[in-house]
């Protein structure tokens, strides 16, 4: 059964990227325009690992995580961030948000793979 990963992200051209590198890697993947649509998509993807951006329209990276973790119905999911961020005061914040780890954009394929599995608990 192939892993399952949710990517949230309001730029189409990594929602793209994300979409062709992961499906390559054999993993069943859904996306979402920002925090508000990933949370409305979330039940129906049911996914193993989330990946979202911070900076978004209508609901940011870090209202999202809150969201996830601390909302009506909150999971354990595992949360990678994916931003061009990389100030360390971001960083804290989204780890006390719940926020599993953080990837800084560009992305390099290969290690977006790995991460994505390592924190699922996955092997291929």
């Amino acid at each position: 059964m192939a892993l399952k990963v949710l990517a949230v992200d309001d730029s189409l051209t990594i929602r793209e990227l994300l979409r062709a590198c992961l499906t390559n890697a054999g993993f069943d993947v859904d996306v979402a325009v920002d925090g508000m649509d990933g949370l409305e998509k979330l039940p129906e993807a049911a996914p193993d690992v989330v990946i979202t951006d911070i900076n978004m329209p209508r609901m940011n990276g870090f209202e999202f995580i809150d969201a996830l973790r601390g909302g009506q119905s909150p999971t354990t999911v595992p949360i990678l961030v994916l931003t061009t961020e990389s100030a360390s005061e971001l960083k804290q914040k989204a780890r006390a948000a719940g926020a599993t780890g953080w990837i800084v954009k560009p992305f390099d394929e290969t290690r977006l793979v790995s991460a994505i599995r390592r924190v699922a608990s996955y092997d291929a």
